[in-house]
């Protein structure tokens, strides 16, 4: 499956504390402080990350995209040190946005700017827990959330809530837009449900071939593929032909 956040962040929060320590001992207490404060944080949400306790609602984000200003004041070390990180990957890969898999339906990254969001007002699934909803330029456009950890998949429930609502919107002949932090595995594996959903593809598993034609450096881990084998099971939302 690979590194999960809960392990990456743990190495963060021991790097971070090792740093409190050195300077600690140096004699800097006083700016000591803010290493020991995000080490504490970072180990919280290492711990609410892990797949045995999966809480994303830990970081208070709405289901209108927002977070409450305690939740960015608490978590701030954690909060926007994925913004910064995301941003800066982003610059680097050179990867675009979002893709358009199939006609009016995109997966992506958090669209940060206007230049980041699919064209024709597009219905967005939110699938993060960690990034804001940028009301400036989505205020007006039919939005979800469904809050999940990176590196972790939604939940099969959540997977059908959100398929539901996409397929809802689709009728309505509105692009939907799909998106996690960098649109590799969340995001996928919703947007895996929706084209069988939708008729377009038998089962997930070509579903996922057709979006890595699309959109190759896609990566759906062992938690994405259980997911979705069980959302297959159990699903509700019958193939629209």
């Amino acid at each position: 499956m690979g590194v999960g956040i809960s392990f990456l962040i743990a190495l963060k929060a021991t790097i971070l504390f090792l740093c409190f320590a050195y300077l600690k001992n140096l004699g800097f207490t006083l700016f000591s402080l803010p290493f020991l404060y995000s080490s504490l944080i970072s180990f919280l949400v290492s711990i609410a990350s892990h797949p045995s306790i999966n809480l994303p609602i830990l970081l208070g984000k709405t289901t209108d995209g927002s977070f409450p200003l305690f939740s960015l004041i608490i978590f701030s070390p954690y909060i926007y040190f994925v913004r910064i990180f995301s941003l800066l990957r982003r610059l680097r890969s050179g990867e675009p946005a979002y893709t358009e898999v199939h006609e009016g339906l995109y997966v992506g990254g958090w669209p940060s700017s206007p230049q980041k969001l699919p064209p024709g007002d597009p219905a967005i699934v939110d699938c993060t827990c960690e990034f804001p909803r940028v009301k400036d330029f989505t205020t007006g456009l039919p939005y979800r959330c469904f809050p999940t950890w990176d590196t972790r998949s939604p939940q099969p429930a959540d997977i059908e809530s959100a398929v539901k609502w996409a397929s809802r919107q689709r009728e309505l002949n509105r692009p939907i837009f799909v998106h996690c932090a960098y649109g590799h595995g969340r995001s996928v594996a919703v947007m895996c449900a929706l084209l069988v959903a939708l008729g377009i593809t038998e089962d997930w598993k070509n579903a996922e071939k057709l979006i890595r034609q699309k959109r190759p450096y896609i990566r759906m881990n062992a938690l994405h593929r259980k997911a979705l084998e069980e959302w297959s099971r159990h699903r509700l939302s019958a193939p629209k032909k």
